[in-house]
C-alpha cells in the first residue's frame, strides 16, 4: 500500500474537498513545531459513522483545552465528515478528523494570530491488532508513564500527549508486542497507548478511573453494554499487583473495537467468554 500522502481520493481541508496529494501544510505550520493540534478517530460501518456527533462535540473540546476554537460548528463538522466518506466511496472506513495551529505571523511558543485550520480523511483501516482479535494482544509495560493533569491537558484528545505512547510502542513492537499498558503518574494502570483497558475477576469487570487520561467514547459505550448486561464494573484505582489475579483482560477504542488481551508482561490472561460476549456485542452495536 502507497504512503499516506501518496494516494488517490479526496480530502476535506478548510472547507472544501482536495485532492488526497494536495492536502498539504506549510513547514513552518504552527502544530508541527509545537504540537498544537487535536484530532479525533472514528469509524464508519455500512455508511455510518459510529458516534460521529460526540466524536465531533470532543474534538471542540480538545482544541479549547488547549488554548484555540475550532472556527467550524459541530453541525459543520458532521456535514464536513458526511462529505468526506461519501467521496471516499467507502462503507467501512476509518475516519481522521484533525484541527491544528496553521502557519500565520506567530512563529514561537505564541500562536494567537495563527489560523485553525482543520481537515478530514476517510481510509481503510481493518483491525488495530491484527489476528489479536481472535487469540489476544500481547502487551509490554511502558517504562513511560501517564502524566499528572496538573502538567498538562488530560483529558484532551491532543497531538503532542501521544509523544510517549509512539515511544512505547516502537519498545513494545521491538519485543514482539502489539502494545503496551502505561501506568500513570502515581503508580496505578492506566490504559495501552491508544486504547483503554478492562480486566475481568469473579465475573465482575474492573476498568481504570479515567482521572488523568482520556475517558474513550469506546470505553463508555461497553461500560453502558456491560450495565445492560448487569454485568458489575468496577471504576477504579487499580494497583500493579492486582494484574496477577485477573482472569480476562481487553482493550477498547475506536481503532481498537474491542480486543482480547492474551499477555501483559509476565501475567497472563484467558480470551473468555465475557470477554468474546462484549466484542462480538460491540460488533452487532455498530453495524446495527
Amino acid at each position: 500500500m502507497a504512503g499516506y500522502d501518496d494516494r488517490d481520493g479526496q480530502i476535506w481541508l478548510d472547507g472544501k474537498l482536495v485532492d488526497w496529494r494536495d492536502a498539504n501544510v506549510h513547514i513552518l505550520t504552527h502544530a508541527m513545531h509545537y504540537a498544537s493540534s487535536v484530532f479525533e478517530g472514528e469509524r464508519a460501518y455500512n455508511g455510518k459513522i459510529f458516534k460521529s456527533r460526540e466524536h465531533s462535540e470532543r474534538l471542540k473540546r480538545s482544541a479549547q483545552m488547549i488554548d484555540f476554537e475550532i472556527p467550524w460548528t459541530v453541525d459543520e463538522i458532521e456535514a464536513a465528515k458526511v462529505a468526506t466518506l461519501a467521496a471516499s466511496g467507502l462503507q467501512d472506513a476509518y475516519v481522521r478528523a484533525i484541527a491544528w495551529r496553521g502557519a500565520g505571523e506567530d512563529m514561537g511558543v505564541a500562536s494567537a494570530r495563527n489560523p485553525v485550520r482543520l481537515a478530514i480523511a476517510a481510509w481503510e483501516w481493518g483491525a488495530y491488532y491484527g489476528d489479536a482479535k481472535m487469540k489476544g494482544a500481547k502487551l509490554d509495560i511502558s517504562k513511560w508513564k501517564r502524566p499528572s493533569p496538573e502538567t498538562i491537558p488530560s483529558h484532551a484528545k491532543a497531538a503532542g500527549l501521544y509523544m510517549i505512547c509512539t515511544m512505547s510502542k516502537h519498545a513494545a513492537e521491538a519485543k514482539g508486542c502489539s502494545d503496551a499498558m502505561m501506568f500513570d503518574y502515581r503508580g496505578y494502570v492506566a490504559e495501552a497507548t491508544g486504547a483503554n483497558i478492562f480486566f475481568v475477576k469473579d465475573g465482575e469487570v474492573h476498568t481504570p478511573d479515567p482521572d488523568c487520561f482520556l475517558n474513550g467514547i469506546t470505553r463508555q459505550t461497553v461500560i453502558g453494554m456491560l450495565n445492560d448486561k448487569q454485568v458489575k464494573v468496577h471504576e477504579r484505582h487499580i494497583m500493579p499487583e492486582e494484574l496477577e489475579g485477573f482472569e480476562q483482560c481487553w482493550l477498547t477504542g475506536t481503532a481498537a473495537e474491542v480486543t482480547p488481551v492474551g499477555q501483559i508482561g509476565d501475567y497472563n490472561f484467558e480470551v473468555g467468554a465475557l470477554t468474546r460476549d462484549i466484542a462480538e456485542s460491540y460488533e452487532k452495536l455498530v453495524r446495527a
